[in-house]
């Protein structure tokens, strides 16, 4: 199968979006979710490391272009619907959210609140200039 057959079969949402997991290819840990069109996974699959598409920017965001936490692709996977892609990765220096910690999901519900379990490795106003 083709670049091209395997896109046409993702399930595209309206926005010919799709979500898109990135998860530690050594550890399973989920580090984020983000979005893809499809010139998104297909530079994904051809440069081999994380390109997403920025909803609130409209354009294509390479993970790791401002701040260098690259993720290197290792395997990609699709849902059983074909309507999420989820990515085994490797994350180049240790941060994958721009809040300068490991993963996105670092609050957690507990006793009735959002609490924070996670610090921050790196502050964001070192990373992004």
């Amino acid at each position: 199968m083709n670049i091209d057959d395997m896109l046409d079969a993702i399930r595209w949402d309206d926005d010919g979006l799709v979500p898109a997991i990135a998860q530690d290819a050594d550890s399973g840990e989920v580090l984020m979710l983000a979005w893809m069109n499809r010139e998104a996974l297909r530079l994904t699959l051809e440069q081999q490391r994380a390109v997403y598409w920025s909803r609130s920017r409209q354009k294509l965001w390479f993970k790791g272009e401002e701040s260098g936490h690259v993720q290197e692709l290792r395997e990609l996977r699709i849902d059983c619907d074909a309507d999420v892609v989820l990515m085994k990765v490797i994350q180049k220096g240790g941060i994958a959210c721009h809040t300068g910690r490991r993963r996105c999901f670092y609050r957690v519900w507990r006793d009735g609140e959002w609490v924070t379990d996670e610090p921050v490795v790196k502050n964001p106003d070192e990373i992004y200039r």
